[in-house]
């Protein structure tokens, strides 16, 4: 379903399943990886992908077209992520599992070695104070336009630039630091 075929889900007051099957099977992957990036825990992650597709089943009236599907989903992903961590299990239970990048056609030791970069990578920007990650990911990962950055994390375009800017710095500073 492209974002065109959305158009329709604007003007719905209940979702039906076959809707429903073809949102999650086309934004599935990136919602479970934005409530991982959030969270720093798998189980939780799935915890907030389900809530997610619950509440864009139940509450679809809610979405009005005045931005993408996805960019309305990352939001509810956020929101509802945001509630899990501050739940008091998400303060017992604080796991972290490394993200690696799976590619075919390299030699043992160049897979090694990519890896191990990727890794150092994303271990620097999962540590990154939140407000950081979070910019960053999105535009890495999800690609968004500033615009759809302040959007969904409703603050103004100039923060997402300074955030987008600050982060790459801490990035960078924490990359040769590793690296030395």
């Amino acid at each position: 379903m492209k974002a065109v075929e959305h158009e329709f889900l604007k003007h719905m007051t209940t979702m039906d399943d076959a809707s429903l099957r073809d949102i999650m099977a086309q934004y599935g992957s990136d919602i479970w990886n934005y409530a991982y990036f959030l969270t720093k825990n798998r189980e939780l992650a799935d915890d907030v992908t389900q809530d997610v597709f619950i509440k864009a089943y139940y509450r679809i009236e809610t979405f009005r077209g005045q931005s993408s599907l996805k960019t309305w989903l990352l939001t509810i992903t956020r929101n509802t992520a945001f509630r899990y961590r501050r739940s008091t299990f998400f303060r017992k239970v604080n796991l972290f599992a490394s993200i690696t990048s799976i590619q075919s056609g390299r030699s043992a030791e160049t897979e090694y070695m990519e890896d191990r970069y990727v890794d150092d990578i994303w271990d620097v920007i999962m540590k990154l104070p939140d407000q950081y990650r979070e910019v960053l990911v999105l535009d890495i990962r999800y690609e968004l336009s500033t615009e759809e950055m302040a959007k969904l994390l409703n603050i103004a375009t100039g923060t997402v630039k300074s955030r987008l800017h600050r982060a790459r710095e801490k990035v960078e500073q924490n990359l040769k630091e590793v690296r030395s």
